[in-house]
């Protein structure tokens, strides 16, 4: 609370000192007599009548304090002061200042109530010609909040507010305590999360628009506006539909409106089951034969790429989705009549690098196409001295580059061709292999220790072996060979199990079975092999992946049947594996080239002899199982 305190004047000070004086000197005035002798001091006498009162003497000194008197009217404001300095303040019992300075203002909290009758209050004039609550106001009444002001009394108020009506608007600026959210300049904020909005109306989460449902229905937009409507089945119940899942996806579900609900599968399901057969799909027809030497791979959009052979030709499809129920061919290159060992990975720049032989010229090419699907694409010669390029098999380094193995012919060598650019434009060769007659079938992956590893066949001791190199050039690499009983080593392929370790499949041709070979090492100096498939006549033209349960499964041509199989491993190091027939409509199977998809399901592509087609079998579930159905 603020008050104003004038200064004495010293000039009336001065004034009332010398009148003190004078009358001193009057009542002690008188004519001088003889000054007799002393006599002795006589009975005190009464005390006389009081004369009349003297003139007023000089002030003395003060006294003790008298009673307080009467209090005077309020007199009229003075002027200001031009020194605007303050006088002396007298702060009563129980008031404190608050920042007090010499000034002409002064602050000061009240310790009780500040009531007129109490030792906490103000020494200030409580002016008692008007009301207590229209001057003043206590501590404790603007703590509880109880105090009032009059409307006329505030001043700043914008001109709407004070018109008496409903404002039409404030400056954000004269709105006091708004939150420090408010003013991050998101005025024109369109939307706002509902489960934001305070203090919104308990009915409005209960209703749209005005509708209320019922306590078995649901809110459901039937594109156009809300309506109220079934639940839907429960867990567990069925329902009969016309409708289905397009190919790579699996009904999990009916939605409230009573449309199927469709999804990809998740990878980590253990045997994702889908209530259908395996789609299989001819994605390219003749004349001629049409997808020999096949390679696949999956896209950076989760589709499918493939190479293939067709019309002594090369050609690359791009699947048109997930489960490959249709595809775009492209023609890359007329490669002649002859073998065209095509392999195709996705290079750094999202772009396919096909490996591939060209008949014509005998030469090893590599082509890399302009766009995914390959409408265009510069086709690069890496080698052309001899007959070059069989049997190719191509993966990114891990310095990102690409790196192809390939069987030279004219020499009976094991080569590697590391890319020196993205696109493949020139590459340097690396002979891996010349001991005898080396290098048919190659596979090629990178192991886990970032370099390249390959498996392929000894040709003139009919062995399996690995090469493992020792660099991303693979300029150096060790060769052990894996195994040598009997006609092996045909048709491999290789792959990086679970455990880091590669896994081979390759053909028994003395045994005709298909069997595998686990390394015990990253380098692959030791291992152990498998005989995964016995039936018979299993294991030519197979083709490794690993599964998503971590479980290698493989594809191959069962020659005693004409059936396209699918192997699955029972276990990390393919000890054995569960043998399935995906296709039997003919003589089917050859050519193949497996993959898991971005659904987690295999993918094969394979050569049908019968209709000379490229063909496709999307898989059901993740083991491969034909007709699967939940109980």
């Amino acid at each position: 609370m603020n008050h104003r305190v004038t200064q004495p004047s010293k000039s009336g000070i001065t004034i009332l000192a010398l009148a003190f004086a004078l009358m001193v000197g009057i009542a002690c005035g008188g004519s001088d007599g003889e000054i007799g002798p002393p006599g002795p001091a006589g009975v005190q006498g009464k005390i006389g009548a009081a004369g009349p009162p003297g003139s007023t003497g000089l002030q003395g000194f003060p006294g003790v304090a008298g009673p307080e008197g009467p209090r005077g009217t309020k007199g009229l404001t003075g002027a200001s002061g031009e020194d605007g300095k303050s006088g002396v303040l007298a702060i009563g019992v129980g008031l404190t200042t608050v920042g007090a300075i010499e000034g002409d203002v002064a602050s000061v909290d009240f310790d009780g109530t500040g009531e007129a009758n109490t030792s906490a209050r103000s020494d200030h004039d409580h002016d008692h010609d008007h009301d207590h609550d229209d001057d003043y106001y206590t501590a404790l009444e603007l703590t509880a909040g109880t105090a009032e002001v009059a409307w006329e009394s505030i001043t700043g108020v914008p001109e709407d507010l004070s018109s008496g009506g409903v404002a039409s608007s404030v400056e954000w600026d004269d709105i006091a305590g708004r939150p420090s959210g408010l003013d991050d300049g998101d005025d024109f904020l369109e939307t706002i999360e509902w489960n934001k909005i305070l203090n919104r109306p308990a009915t409005l989460n209960t209703t749209l628009g005005g509708m209320a449902c019922g306590s078995s229905e649901i809110a459901i937009f039937n594109g156009s506006t809300w309506v109220c409507g079934d639940t839907g089945p429960s867990i567990g119940d069925y329902a009969i539909s016309s409708q289905s899942c397009v190919a790579g996806l699996i009904a999990t579900g009916i939605d409230a409106t009573g449309n199927l609900v469709c999804a990809t599968l998740s990878s980590s399901d253990t045997v994702p089951f889908q209530r259908a057969k395996h789609v299989i799909t001819a994605l390219a027809t003749g004349p001629g034969d049409t997808g020999l030497w096949n390679s696949v791979t999956i896209d950076d959009d989760g589709f499918p790429v493939i190479a293939y052979e067709a019309n002594n030709a090369l050609y690359l499809a791009k699947c048109d989705d997930v489960a490959c129920t249709s595809a775009t061919s492209m023609f890359i290159e007329n490669t002649g009549v002859g073998d065209l060992h095509a392999s195709v990975i996705i290079g750094t720049d999202g772009l396919p690098l096909i490996a591939y032989k060209n008949s014509i010229t005998s030469d090893f090419k590599i082509a890399h196409c302009q766009q995914v699907s390959c409408e265009t694409s510069v086709k690069t010669v890496v080698e052309g001295t001899g007959d070059v390029g069989a049997y190719t098999s191509i993966a990114i380094g891990t310095d990102g580059l690409g790196v192809a193995s390939y069987y030279d012919t004219t020499n009976g060598n094991l080569k590697v061709a590391h890319c020196n650019n993205t696109a493949c434009t020139s590459a340097d060769i690396v002979l891996v292999d010349g001991s005898t007659d080396v290098g048919r079938y190659t596979s090629l992956t990178i192991g886990a220790d970032g370099f390249p590893i390959i498996s392929y066949q000894d040709v003139d001791n009919t062995a399996l072996k690995v090469a493992h190199c020792l660099n991303v050039a693979c300029t150096e690499a060790s060769n052990p060979t894996i195994d040598s009983l009997g006609d092996v080593g045909k048709s491999t392929s290789i792959v990086i199990g679970k455990d880091g370790r590669a896994l081979i499949s390759y053909f028994d041709v003395t045994s005709n079975d298909l069997k595998t070979a686990h390394c015990s090492n990253i380098t692959c100096s030791e291992s152990t092999t498998s005989a995964a498939v016995t039936t018979g006549g299993v294991g030519d033209w197979n083709s490794l992946t690993i599964g998503t349960d971590g479980h290698a499964i493989i594809s191959y041509y069962d020659s005693f049947n004409g059936y396209l199989e699918v192997a699955h491993c029972n276990d990390l190091t393919c000890t054995s594996a569960t043998s399935l027939d995906v296709d039997t409509s003919g003589n089917v199977g050859q050519h193949t080239s497996i993959t898991i998809g971005s659904d987690g399901l295999p993918l094969v592509i394979y050569h049908d002899v019968i209709s000379r087609d490229l063909k496709a079998v999307h898989c059901s579930n993740s083991y491969c199982l034909p007709n699967v159905r939940n109980r």
